[in-house]
Order: structure tokens, then C-alpha cells, then sequence
């Protein structure tokens, strides 16, 4: 696990940072550009007006206050400028503590990882995350998610529109249910032995337990044991009724 670790982080003798697809939504929303075409319209907020968005793009943190007119006030203005700053940042923004174990980490480089062991980009995983963070009783907080995400996610750089936030998160659903699907039919197909079951459900529970590591989910060892039986116990279920209904197959054809 910590050897894994190693692929989320950056030396500390880089120079520069390389620009990366997540400098801009567009070029990064191209490694989903299927996924988005089929996106439904889930957002929960208020969706902007053009001119809103437009305004919202232009304007920055700092724009919020005309520029000091004392100019012997520089020193103070710099200090209220940091303020204002932190001010508009909500307040469960600023106390959000996922992914920080993240926070040296690239985004190339976290997508890189997650792209050799699963199916989602870096994208979709934190958005996925922040959409269940950030649900309330009337629905997912998309504005909020897409205007603070840098601040969220530590290897994110840009903000987000609501739209981009939801076809975000349904490209994560559809493609968990398309990797749940492919898995179950290699599980019940007779494709594998149910020891080379068992070795696959240790090497994609270890993945998976690495990435709850990684947001912040600190996992007790009866915690683990506990989650590694639950699941041992489901695919032993699908390998015996699997079995039967082969075997059900088979007599009927004779």
C-alpha cells in the first residue's frame, strides 16, 4: 500500500509545474466525452443565467473589493485582501480535510494511477466523492462544488460549472455499473476457478481500500477483516448459484 503511495507524489526538486489537463475543464472533459454526451440534467441548484456564468468566470476572490485608494494603506490592504479572500470560501470548504494526503500530488499523475487500476479518471473519483459529501436533504451542492473545487481537491486547479460537476458524476455511475456488470459475468460465467476469484477480490479490495485511505478514511483492522468477509461471502453465494444454474442448464439440454 505505501509503495503504491509513492505514484501520488511529486518530488520535492521539481522546478515547474507541468500545465495538465485539469488546467482546463474543456481538455480535461475530452476524457469523458461519451460519458458527458449521455449526462442527464441532475443538477439540485439553481442553475445560473448565461450572464451569470459569465460574470462568475470573470470574477475572481479578489474582485470582490475596489482596489485601496489610500496608497500609503498597501501593507493593510494586502492583509484585508487575504481575509476577503478566506471569507469567501464557505466555511465547510474550509474545514473539508479529504484528499489532503494528496496534497504534493499532480493531477497527471493521480490520473495515471487510477487510470492502470480502474476505470474512472481523477475527475470523476473527486467529484464523486464531493457529490456525496456535499448532499443535503433537498439534493447535491454542485454550484458549491464546482466554484470551490480547487480548494476541495488539492490536484484540481479549476473551477467547475454545475453541468460539469453532474456529467462528472454520472459518468462515474455509468461506469461503475459497467465495471460491476463485466465483473459479475466474469464471476459467474465459469471463466475462473474460485481460487483465481479469490486472488482477484484481494487485489481489487486492496485498491480500494488504498483509495478510502487516500480521501481520508482512516479503516480498523476489524474494519478491514469485516469488509473482506462481507464480500468473500457475497461471491461465494454467486460462485455456488452460478454453479447450480449451469448445472440446471446442462441437464435440461440432456
Amino acid at each position: 500500500m505505501t509503495d503504491e503511495s509513492d505514484e501520488f507524489e511529486t518530488g520535492a526538486g521539481d522546478a515547474e509545474e507541468a500545465t495538465r489537463a485539469d488546467a482546463d475543464p474543456g481538455a480535461e472533459a475530452d476524457e469523458t466525452a461519451a460519458d458527458a454526451a449521455t449526462a442527464t440534467a441532475e443538477t439540485t441548484d439553481a442553475e445560473p443565467t448565461d450572464a451569470e456564468a459569465a460574470d462568475a468566470a470573470e470574477a475572481g476572490p479578489a474582485d470582490a473589493d475596489a482596489a485601496d485608494p489610500d496608497p500609503e494603506a498597501d501593507a493593510d490592504g494586502a492583509d484585508s485582501d487575504t481575509e476577503d479572500v478566506e471569507d469567501a470560501v464557505p466555511e465547510d470548504v474550509q474545514k473539508y480535510a479529504r484528499f489532503k494526503k494528496v496534497d504534493g500530488a499532480q493531477y497527471d499523475r493521480v490520473n495515471d494511477f487510477l487510470r492502470q487500476r480502474t476505470y474512472v479518471t481523477a475527475r470523476e473519483w473527486a467529484i464523486a466523492r464531493l457529490c456525496a459529501d456535499f448532499r443535503t436533504e433537498t439534493g447535491v451542492e454542485m454550484t458549491k462544488i464546482g466554484n470551490n473545487l480547487p480548494e476541495l481537491v488539492p490536484f484540481m486547479t479549476d473551477t467547475y460549472t454545475p453541468q460539469a460537476v453532474n456529467q462528472a458524476r454520472s459518468a462515474f455511475r455509468d461506469k461503475v455499473r459497467k465495471s460491476g456488470a463485466t465483473f459479475l459475468y466474469g464471476a459467474m460465467s465459469g471463466f475462473f476457478t474460485a481460487e483465481e476469484l479469490d486472488e482477484m477480490m484481494y487485489e481489487v479490495t486492496e485498491i480500494a481500500k488504498f483509495l478510502l485511505e487516500v480521501e481520508g478514511v482512516d479503516l480498523s483492522v476489524e474494519e478491514e477483516l469485516e469488509a473482506e468477509e462481507r464480500i468473500s461471502s457475497v461471491m461465494r453465494e454467486v460462485r455456488e448459484a452460478s454453479t447450480e444454474l449451469r448445472q440446471e442448464e446442462l441437464s435440461d439440454e440432456e
